[in-house]
């Protein structure tokens, strides 16, 4: 048991229980308790399997290779249509947690062996995700705009892509391309910092740029 997962788990307010719960079971698997990205993860030496989360509405076990899982028990919930490798197991009740717990550690179990395996999600690639049609006819009637994303490197390409066709209706595509036209333009990704301040500075809008005057 880490205590800076102790910490963690000591000062949250909802889904406390469960999230307790969870650990309890997952640390039954002999994996490797560590705070990353601000929550509970558990390795298998030094790989991801597992990790505790929660929400507004459920918390959850996130599985870094839900995909590769068998998923006998049809269980696993991809967080959003675009995540390709992660898979969750969303509880809403701890009695729910206590009656899967050898559910729960068998796909533990699994998991463990699927990373022990070497086995590894195989992504789509950039050219496999669809060009929104407004933003084709954008780029088939700006060259410049053309060059300029297609010098971007894939996953530069592929965040823009994902963006713009997530909006459901064409204005808001149209809108969102609108608004990106002169990022793209200047070689700029999505999550980049557009003023060079910080490379983790993601959707940086340039707000924050003052502070180079005070580095």
């Amino acid at each position: 048991m880490n205590p800076k997962v102790d910490n963690y788990l000591s000062n949250i307010k909802n889904w406390k229980e469960e999230m307790e719960q969870l650990r309890e079971i997952v640390l039954s698997c002999n994996l490797i308790e560590e705070l990353k990205w601000g929550v509970p993860c558990y390795m298998h030496q030094k790989s991801n399997i597992v990790l505790i989360h929660a929400f507004k509405n459920y918390c959850a076990l996130l599985f870094f290779k839900g995909a590769l899982l068998q998923d006998e028990k049809g269980i696993l919930i991809r967080q959003t249509a675009n995540v390709q490798s992660g898979s969750q197991i969303r509880f809403t009740d701890v009695k729910e947690i206590v009656k899967m717990k050898a559910t729960l550690k068998a796909y533990i179990f699994e998991a463990v062996e699927v990373e022990k395996a070497g086995l590894k999600v195989e992504h789509k690639k950039t050219e496999d995700f669809p060009v929104p049609e407004e933003f084709q006819n954008k780029l088939n009637n700006i060259p410049s705009l053309k060059k300029a994303f297609y010098a971007l490197t894939p996953g530069r390409q592929r965040a823009y892509l994902l963006y713009f066709a997530g909006a459901k209706q064409s204005k808001t595509r149209e809108s969102r391309i609108e608004s990106y036209t002169q990022r793209i333009l200047n070689g700029i990704g999505f999550n980049d910092c557009v003023c060079g301040l910080s490379k983790k500075m993601p959707s940086c809008d340039g707000s924050h740029k003052y502070l180079k005057d005070k580095i």
